[in-house]
């Protein structure tokens, strides 16, 4: 049998040599605290699980589901982005519903790139966003990350040629992996750039409620209202603890919808509609859930933190995200992938290498809380048995 070339872009040799480590790991019989995945170990709401239950019995909701019949559920993700953001939205022209918002970010690229088109994406970034371009047949020109810029692209550093090239950007803020949050004068800036390059600006924005000290990270569209050159994507995973559920959203630019609704057209119908009918309740409820799962990764955040520091690792603790981003001490600095690799499976905790997330996250590893403060702290003496013992 053969392949297509485009499935050689794809292979993920990084993550494929931590679920191997992680098998050898169980089979030598460590207890595994898995700190990889970014995938809430929270509940979803009550309200939600009551509004999914209540639509199973009804016979209209086991078919096929159309755009159309997807209208209360954009009407509802509508009314919450306007209320949260203060931006009107059109919910017939400029919200789509997502299968998750990876759907979105891994299939608009088919919508915009002609093969050997340039997408500027952020490095470190989510992989997915990699995948879809690559899926394209476009190029990549990553935008690097340092911590001395507190993560944000230099725009004035991407090379004339590849702007000549370029038809897309990607970011994401507040931003996995590093887990910085950017000013509305920032996206200010990328607005006007992209403007300016004739850009689609992508803005994938899972965690627009992830912060915990009391800062409001800012839409894409705060800084374009007209919606000129933006879409952001938002998903129901984080907020609300649906991430199995799989549903997210698009909103922005009506001709990127409706170039987006075209291939999803031809890639899927809809979810269960029962579960969009989950998703209108999570949007349209009290929003006392959220504020709580908030809290509880405050504290996690705050007891993983302090346990670090009482090892002698020093880490930045996050603003954001529920995720800790962690510069990696000596002799590894320049080995994540070897760092974590040899620590689940000398202690059985996994964690995820900044190599993963692309070049410039070598020399860092990520952890997700998504364990109790106790695990978390379990995991935090087991590592530092690990760096004792190297």
């Amino acid at each position: 049998m053969q392949f297509a070339n485009r499935l050689k872009s794809l292979q993920s040799n990084v993550f494929a040599d931590m679920d191997q480590a992680k098998a050898r790991a169980r089979a030598a019989g460590q207890t595994l605290i898995d700190l990889s995945l970014g995938s809430s170990d929270l509940p979803a709401d009550a309200s939600v699980l009551d509004a999914i239950a209540r639509s199973l019995p009804d016979p209209e909701t086991h078919g096929y589901l159309l755009y159309h019949g997807t209208r209360a559920f954009r009407q509802a993700a509508a009314t919450w982005y306007t209320q949260k953001f203060g931006v009107a939205v059109d919910p017939e022209t400029e919200v789509l519903s997502l299968i998750g918002s990876q759907e979105g970010t891994a299939h608009l690229p088919l919508a915009i790139l002609n093969p050997g088109d340039f997408a500027l994406l952020q490095d470190p970034g989510y992989p997915s966003h990699a995948g879809g371009v690559y899926l394209a047949g476009g190029q990549i020109y990553p935008m690097p990350l340092h911590i001395d810029r507190d993560f944000l692209p230099a725009f004035e550093d991407i090379p004339a040629p590849v702007l000549a090239q370029a038809r897309l950007m990607v970011l994401s803020y507040p931003h996995n992996p590093t887990t910085a949050i950017a000013p509305l004068s920032f996206f200010l800036s990328a607005v006007a750039f992209c403007q300016q390059h004739n850009l689609v600006l992508v803005h994938d924005f899972p965690y627009a409620d992830f912060v915990f000290d009391g800062v409001q990270p800012p839409s894409i569209l705060q800084a374009d209202p007209d919606k000129t050159v933006s879409i952001e994507f938002f998903t129901m995973s984080k907020s609300y603890n649906m991430g199995g559920f799989r549903v997210g959203y698009a909103i922005g630019n009506a001709a990127l919808i409706r170039a987006l609704r075209q291939v999803k057209t031809v890639v899927d119908f809809n979810q269960y509609r029962g579960i969009l009918n989950g998703a209108i309740a999570a949007l349209t409820g009290t929003q006392a859930n959220v504020e709580a799962s908030v809290k509880i990764f405050r504290q996690r955040r705050d007891a993983f933190v302090d346990a670090l520091h009482q090892i002698g690792w020093e880490v930045p603790s996050p603003a954001a995200t529920m995720y800790v981003w962690a510069k990696l001490p000596e002799p590894w600095a320049t080995q994540s992938v070897h760092f974590c690799t040899q620590l689940v499976e000398a202690t059985g905790v996994a964690v995820s290498p900044g190599a993963g997330f692309g070049k410039s996250g070598e020399g860092y590893v990520r952890f997700a809380l998504v364990h109790e403060p106790a695990i978390l702290e379990t995991a935090v003496a087991r590592i530092a048995d690990f760096l004792h013992s190297h």
